[in-house]
């Protein structure tokens, strides 16, 4: 699902228009944004927590050639979703909720 199509569905389940959906979903999602930048959880209750880790300096490999390289330390936005969403996904790939 693209913002296009999350924008649709968002506006048909509240009874709203396209721009006004698309208006409401923009600031969560800068909201989300500006806290993993100041490194900041995000707990969503009932879906779960936004949160921000640190990937240490680690060994890899160049593909091309081989080569042992260093991979620099970074930052990832993570996501771990609560226990009945996790749920629902298992039913889905158990053959359950379509």
């Amino acid at each position: 699902m693209n913002m296009t199509e999350l924008t649709k569905a968002v506006a048909e389940s509240t009874g709203s228009s396209d721009a006004d959906a698309k208006r409401a979903i923009t600031p969560v999602f800068d909201q989300i944004t500006s806290a993993a930048a100041k490194g900041d959880e995000v707990p969503i209750p009932g879906f779960g927590t936004f949160s921000v880790k640190d990937r240490p300096e680690r060994q890899g490999r160049n593909p091309s050639n081989g080569e042992a390289i260093t991979i620099a330390a970074s930052k990832n936005l993570a996501f771990k979703p609560v226990k009945g969403l996790k749920d629902k996904l298992g039913a889905i790939g158990a053959g359950g909720i379509t």
